[in-house]
């Protein structure tokens, strides 16, 4: 259970730090979105680090179903343990959002109108999983122990360089279309982003068998 509970509650956590600093972010500069965005990156990456910090000796700090199901296609997570975790990032994903919005005051139920529409968008996404999974990947790897300041620093970096912004998690994408703030994303293109996001995933597999030993990635 305890597992369980840091997978929920780290997911929880995340999104209350995404959307929560973008509303910050939007709210104190004055129209500047280069200010808000960059608001948004630094507390999302500052969270990462404390969260997988935390987080990972208790559960391998996923907080993300596109990285459950990449170790559960390596056989290194359960059926069972991969559904719950999954089902429980969801979840926790949604709470978080639901929990910015009352502590900034806003209606707690809510439907993004944010249009992140194209090809562009959903190549970002793509290449923005990619990146995450083979960071993970090459981290464990190489640097265990390194790991949780390498997916902060590489969310930090894929804010700005993915057109995007750097979703790269189903679990995210699914919350952010519940909260019609700056971190917002319409339900119509949330589809997209999580088909992106798995495609980019099975390529990181494939290229981290290939760079980082497949019997020990």
């Amino acid at each position: 259970m305890n597992r369980y509970l840091a997978e929920a509650l780290g997911t929880a956590f995340l999104l209350a730090t995404v959307i929560g600093s973008g509303i910050m972010g939007d709210t104190l500069s004055g129209g500047n979105i280069a200010i808000a965005l960059l608001g948004n990156t630094i507390a999302t990456g500052a969270i990462l680090y404390v969260l997988i910090t935390i987080f990972g000796p208790v559960s391998g700090a996923h907080f993300n179903p596109a990285v459950t199901l990449a170790f559960f296609l390596l056989g290194k997570i359960s059926v069972k343990d991969g559904s719950i975790y999954i089902i429980l990032q969801i979840i926790g994903a949604i709470l978080g959002v639901w929990a910015t919005h009352v502590m900034f005051e806003t209606s707690v139920l809510q439907t993004s109108s944010k249009l992140r529409a194209g090809p562009s968008q959903g190549f970002s996404e793509v290449i923005a999983t990619f990146g995450l999974l083979m960071v993970i990947f090459g981290g464990i790897k190489h640097r265990p122990e390194s790991v949780p300041m390498l997916v902060g620093l590489y969310i930090t970096a894929a804010y700005w360089f993915t057109a995007s912004t750097s979703f790269a998690n189903p679990a995210v994408t699914i919350a952010r279309t519940m909260s019609d703030t700056f971190a917002g994303i319409s339900p119509m293109n949330a589809p997209l982003f999580i088909v992106c996001q798995l495609v980019g995933m099975g390529l990181a597999l494939g290229c981290a068998k290939l760079l980082f030993n497949s019997e020990e990635t």
